[in-house]
């Protein structure tokens, strides 16, 4: 048996135990902390409300031209509340800070259930890093309007990574606190966006982009590809059922009323975009002026301090976002840990806050070595014409790694969708009924598989934000970097069946064997 042989079975086998200076692995009792406010909270907050709709909304208008955009949003919605149906039934069996990978492993076996934690593991790490590149854009562009600063984009973005770490390693309720402060100012000032926009309304209270013609057009797929992303940190209900007060209730809950607020509030918020600025001028402002368009629109009908409030609530939305991600990615190291399909070290968790401390050091890690490199890369960059050099992380950093991370968790949540119904057939004594079963899991795997198709073929446009731009490199490799290490997971599993079967036998059931370890 190979070293690294040992310290996986070492993994599997050992419930409580060892103390060393990062915490303990499987020590303490129960911390059940959350309850449903907080968890929808952080499924919420990794969403980024004004982040998406300075950003995003913005994006999707001006690089698919399509006024429909509001309505992508119901659209969506509907697509994932049907996949939480089968989600949401399986999480009352299974509980797992694992969450996908868990519900996969379960449900589709094992060496699959490997496979998609590489992806999640992958793709959030995408999702959080990536994020890091339009955070420090945007703090050192205010810190030079503000106060004539001028600093290198990585300086704000290492200051970011600290504070982050420093809250992935205290108690998760901490984290959920400060989330939660920033979620509520985020919602009032895009409310406050909203209304003023159906007040000013230079053209009338239209409803055109609510109008189903206006969303049904051959730039339906680029829509939907740009839309999917505000939902990203769906799974979040789930990663957190072990730290959850009433993991049985507490996931499905969470899951159905974060949809239905991303999926209205984001709906009422595009529209209300397209209001205010007019439905014939929203394609062609959203183009020209960016995130900034909503903020010029604050500071001429609202005043230079509202404006002024609303870029430091987008720079906190940023930061509510990478925090909610990274617990994610610390609580997946941790579940791969304490299973052994990691090193064993990755299970280990603060004793004094129960967070999974070696998995959020990790985390921490990996975001200084990534950014230190694009750092470095964009020392010598030379940005596409007319494009002014500062955006150097949000065209790479921002633009590549979270559009890869969301193909990722698209990937995933299609699989799920498969799991949930292999799952049910293997527990046809569990207490769900053929809609839970079957007909909602199999018709959220129809439609998720179908946006899944349409970003992979309009990967280019989320790339460049250009509709003819030709495919490159990176076009290729990025979805390279989320799907190839599933494959290289299945291996692995398939690798830890003949050689350690003990471990094998672990995967996808460690909350099962350490029960209450986390949180």
């Amino acid at each position: 048996m190979t070293s690294t042989e040992s310290t996986a079975a070492g993994a599997a086998t050992t419930g409580a135990a060892a103390t060393t200076g990062a915490g303990t692995t499987g020590a303490g009792a129960s911390r059940r902390r959350l309850g449903v406010p907080a968890v929808t909270i952080m499924i919420i907050a990794a969403s980024a409300p004004l982040t998406v709709l300075a950003g995003g909304v913005t994006t999707a208008f001006a690089v698919t031209g399509v006024i429909g955009v509001p309505l992508s949003y119901l659209l969506l919605g509907l697509v994932l509340a049907v996949f939480a149906v089968g989600y949401a039934a399986m999480s009352r069996y299974v509980v797992n800070a694992g969450a996908f990978y868990a519900y996969i492993a379960q449900g589709l076996g094992r060496p699959l259930g490997v496979g998609s934690s590489l992806v999640a593991l992958v793709s959030y790490n995408a999702m959080q890093i990536g994020i890091y590149g339009l955070f420090g854009f945007t703090v050192s562009s205010q810190l030079a309007v503000w106060f004539g600063i001028s600093v290198p984009w990585w300086v704000p973005v290492l200051v970011g990574i600290a504070v982050v770490g420093v809250l992935g390693v205290n108690r998760v309720d901490l984290s959920a606190k400060v989330l939660g402060i920033l979620v509520v100012l985020e919602f009032v000032v895009v409310i406050v966006f909203d209304v003023a926009s159906f007040a000013v309304a230079p053209e009338g209270p239209s409803v055109a982009a609510l109008d189903p013609a206006n969303l049904f057009v051959p730039g339906i797929g680029a829509v939907l590809a740009f839309g999917i992303a505000a939902f990203m940190g769906f799974e979040s209900a789930a990663i957190y059922g072990e730290e959850s007060k009433d993991p049985k209730r507490t996931v499905a809950r969470a899951t159905y009323l974060a949809v239905g607020i991303i999926a209205l509030f984001y709906m009422v918020s595009a529209w209300a975009m397209t209001v205010g600025i007019g439905p014939s001028a929203v394609i062609g402002e959203s183009a020209t002026q960016g995130p900034d368009l909503i903020f010029d629109f604050m500071a001429l009908h609202l005043g230079q301090i509202v404006a002024d409030l609303g870029h430091v609530l987008f720079i906190t939305s940023l930061f509510a976002a990478l925090v909610s991600f990274h617990n994610a990615v610390a609580r997946y190291f941790f579940s791969l840990g304490r299973e052994g399909v990691l090193p064993a070290a990755l299970g280990r968790v603060r004793e004094r806050s129960g967070a999974p401390a070696v998995g959020s050091l990790t985390q921490t890690v990996l975001a200084v070595v990534v950014v230190a490199v694009f750092a470095i890369a964009g020392a010598s960059w030379v940005p596409p014409e007319g494009l002014p050099t500062e955006l150097f992380p949000v065209l790479t950093l921002f633009t590549w790694l979270t559009n890869a991370g969301a193909l990722g968790l698209v990937l995933l949540m299609t699989v799920v969708s498969i799991a949930v119904i292999g799952f049910f057939r293997r527990h046809r004594d569990a207490d769900a009924g053929p809609w839970s079963r079957v007909i909602a899991p199999a018709l959220a795997a129809v439609a998720l598989a179908t946006v899944l198709v349409l970003i992979i073929a309009n990967f280019t446009v989320l790339l460049t934000s250009d509709p003819t731009a030709p495919a490159t490199a990176t076009t290729f490799i990025l979805p390279a970097i989320v799907i190839v290490p599933g494959l290289i997971g299945i291996v692995w599993g398939l690798v830890l069946r003949r050689r350690n079967p003990r471990v094998y036998e672990q995967i996808g059931h460690g909350a099962e064997e350490h029960p209450n370890e986390l949180g």
